[in-house]
């Protein structure tokens, strides 16, 4: 007698790869602080690295002009010509960067383009150096390629930067690649020309060994200026720069990044992309164009209110006692260190990680941040400056006033 067939369960059929994905404390928060705003709540939202600024009207108006001129259809994997040759003479004129243009892919966001990277180069079993704290996405796509982190930590004193002697130590012959980002998404610390000279002379002298530098926030740069790891002597083959349109000149929604690298690995980067999604949007392409050949008032525009917002954030959080804060030379986020905090309690509520800190401030004093966690630092969380000022005001003090009652 032929047994009953199991019952069909669509969970079961999920593979270890999907189970092991975590939508990231970054999205749960934002969801959390959409669904209390959704009741009526009034909650300060500052979780999403987005700028508040709408997209330059020069750019939305190439935009239009392309829509309306038929560029509709797919576009080279790679991204068009126009655009490619528009890019490498950005990045030879300002980032010192003298790639060709066949050196760029341009990619559907930024996100993309680190899948493309660090899949095109990092084998299983290779070892990955990342620097703690981080922007969440690289640790998360060096596993799916088979790879295997290696987070190294700083902290505050040390400008949230690794120093290149723990970098040295980390290095084995198994390590294929080190992430640098600056300036840093979340601590928003920029290496200055010496600190990464030192990094390039550890890896000059590894011959298996690259960097990834995602250098996205080179526009929201307050104090200090800005190096192009692959600008350094010999680590233009060695390194693979990443940009994209998002962040300065307040395209998210766009969804358009590139990356340049030496052309075999350029090359590896297009086909990792054609197997994924293809090549990016053909009109936002033409819209990019127009970014970078337009004036760039709104941009200057954009950082300098950032700036301001960035003074206020530093002053408010430097009022709260046992709160510490670094500097912030660069990107629109402050990334305090609450370990002061952890362990103490608000009547029956017990803080005793950054994640129940970020939930308690939401859910009792409705402000949404980030639990450090996310970015590999397990006593701070980060708080984005992109919103408006009177957000920012109304933030700082609900901030206070809440770590005011932990006993």
């Amino acid at each position: 007698m032929t047994k009953p067939a199991t019952a069909f369960d669509p969970a079961r059929q999920l593979s270890s790869r999907a189970n092991s994905a975590d939508e990231g404390a970054i999205i749960r928060m934002a969801q959390k602080s959409r669904e209390l705003r959704a009741k009526g709540r009034d909650v300060v939202a500052l979780t999403v690295g987005e700028p508040d600024f709408d997209t330059p009207e020069n750019i939305r108006d190439a935009a239009k002009e392309a829509l309306d001129k038929g560029f509709t259809h797919y576009s080279p994997v790679a991204g068009i010509p126009e655009l490619r040759e528009a890019i490498a003479r950005k990045l030879k004129t300002e980032n010192h960067l003298p790639y060709p243009a066949s050196a760029i892919v341009l990619a559907n966001g930024t996100k993309q383009a680190i899948a493309n990277a660090i899949l095109s180069v990092v084998s299983p079993g290779d070892e990955v150096i990342i620097l703690a704290p981080y922007w969440v996405s690289y640790e998360a796509t060096v596993r799916l390629a088979g790879g295997t982190p290696v987070v190294l930590s700083s902290t505050i004193a040390e400008g949230y930067k690794v120093p290149a002697e723990r970098i040295a130590a980390a290095v084995t012959p198994r390590s294929k690649l080190i992430i640098v980002n600056s300036p840093c998404n979340p601590t928003g610390a920029v290496w200055t020309r010496a600190e990464l000279e030192k990094i390039a002379a550890i890896v000059a002298g590894h011959p298996q060994l690259m960097v990834l530098s995602d250098e996205i926030y080179e526009y929201i740069l307050f104090d200090g200026e800005m190096t192009s790891f692959g600008a350094l002597p010999g680590m233009l083959e060695r390194t693979i720069t990443l940009n994209g349109f998002a962040k300065g000149f307040a395209m998210t929604g766009w969804r358009l990044g590139y990356s340049a690298a030496a052309e075999p690995i350029a090359k590896a980067m297009a086909r990792m992309q054609s197997i994924v999604s293809a090549g990016a949007n053909t009109f936002v392409q033409r819209a990019a164009l127009a970014a970078l050949a337009g004036p760039r008032d709104e941009v200057v525009r954009m950082r300098e209110a950032y700036r301001r917002r960035r003074d206020m954030v530093i002053a408010g959080l430097r009022a709260i006692p046992g709160l510490s804060i670094g500097e912030i030379p660069g990107t629109f986020y402050a990334f305090p260190d609450v370990s002061a905090f952890l362990g103490k309690a608000a009547g029956n509520t017990r803080i005793t990680t950054p994640d129940e800190l970020c939930d308690w401030l939401l859910e009792e004093h409705n402000v949404a941040t980030v639990p450090g966690t996310a970015f590999g630092a397990p006593t701070s969380i980060r708080l984005s400056f992109a919103a408006s000022e009177e957000d920012i005001k109304k933030a700082l003090t609900r901030i206070a006033s809440g770590l005011a009652l932990l006993k």
